[in-house]
């Protein structure tokens, strides 16, 4: 197969979606690389890396996509990809549909077969490829919102973790899972008085088992949520539907509940995010205050760090790219439900129900691309 892997060019975005080592175990398996100039540079890897590797380097996003049979990338195509995209060319990446109904639009339009990160998932309904990222944004968020917690950059002044004889920041994470737990890790860490919410009590028990002393669980739901607001410092949406839009747990009413300077972190952006008054933001401007509330909205935080990002990523992703380069991704599909279930729009149809329902359109089911093996592996 003919792999291609673009430079990314969504607003300060510095990852890059395959590595020379994930380049080199598919050349050795007789697939073509070729990779646009200075893709990886913002993860560190240079284009003679990919070169030793046996990639091929092209000058240009345009040759990049007009070369390739699969498009290997990190972020969503933006506005200026949608027409370099192809009829039938597979693009394995985040797409966040339900977050993005232009880019939904021109996927169906372009035809082409759009298999996303976001979605694969095992049979424990575990989400391999989002696990990565989402361990990275969890840490991101507790990192970017005690810096945001200090006064000069419109916060309450607040030390997340305090010192001896002054009390600690108090966190409120909604949502305990991956990111949920990796945010409330890092908060427990630097000292915050830390209260995990979810709606699932099973998961809320594993919490209060494994997080340290300063980590609290409480079950989510809105009267328990306004209790809250106006005792907590950083509140870090961590909600995720798979595929499909977040609810709003934060409505724009409550935020004249908070103090001033009080920090939301809502890593939930990608789907719409948890908080109503949440719009994307980038690293180049992250933040915006509405009622004294400073938001911080980046659409992709990994990004930010992405040595470590692109190698978390690039660890989950390449196992699955071999299977799509090696048998076509109709078989890889057949014989693998995780990779069945990461298809959103296939050459035309949408094939992922919560896309559909996000945009009142007809959901195709799967059996007219993968035939009778998918209904046998859905049962």
């Amino acid at each position: 197969m003919i792999i291609g892997v673009p430079k990314e060019i969504k607003n300060n975005e510095n990852r890059v979606a395959l590595t020379p080592a994930g380049t080199q175990e598919l050349v050795k398996r007789g697939h073509q690389v070729f990779v646009q100039a200075t893709a990886g540079e913002g993860s560190g890897f240079l284009d003679e890396d990919y070169v030793e590797s046996g990639a091929q380097i092209l000058p240009d996003i345009q040759s990049t996509y007009a070369k390739a049979e699969m498009i290997m990338k990190v972020k969503e195509p933006i506005e200026e990809e949608y027409d370099l995209i192809k009829e039938d060319q597979l693009v394995f990446t985040y797409f966040h549909f339900a977050a993005y109904e232009g880019l939904t639009k021109a996927m169906i339009k372009n035809k082409s077969i759009c298999l996303a990160y976001e979605t694969v998932e095992k049979t424990d309904k575990s989400l391999p490829l989002l696990v990565p990222m989402s361990e990275v944004a969890g840490r991101m968020a507790i990192q970017e919102g005690a810096k945001y917690l200090e006064k000069p950059l419109k916060g309450r002044g607040i030390l997340l973790g305090g010192v001896p004889g002054v009390r600690p920041a108090k966190v409120m994470i909604l949502g305990g899972g991956v990111v949920g737990t990796n945010a409330a890790k890092m908060a427990a860490g630097m000292g915050a008085d830390v209260t995990i919410m979810d709606v699932n009590l099973q998961r809320l028990r594993y919490l209060d088992d494994v997080m340290p002393a300063n980590v609290n669980t409480f079950m989510s739901n809105e009267y328990n949520i306004r209790e809250m607001l106006h005792r907590v410092d950083l509140i870090v949406g961590a909600v995720l539907i798979p595929g499909g839009k977040a609810p709003h747990l934060i409505t724009r009413d409550m935020l004249k509940e908070m103090r001033p300077g009080t920090v939301l972190v809502d890593v939930a952006v990608d789907q719409g995010g948890c908080i109503e008054t949440c719009k994307p933001t980038t690293h180049e401007d992250p933040t915006y205050i509405i009622d004294d509330v400073v938001h911080y909205c980046v659409a992709n935080m990994p990004g930010a760090v992405p040595y470590t990002s692109t190698l978390a990523l690039t660890n989950a992703t390449l196992p699955y790219a071999i299977q799509l380069a090696n048998k076509g991704w109709v078989k890889a599909c057949q014989e693998n439900r995780e990779l069945a279930l990461g298809l959103n729009v296939i050459k035309g149809d949408v094939v992922y129900d919560a896309v559909a329902e996000a945009y009142d359109l007809e959901h195709v089911p799967f059996e007219k691309y993968l035939g009778d093996v998918w209904g046998k592996l859905k049962d």
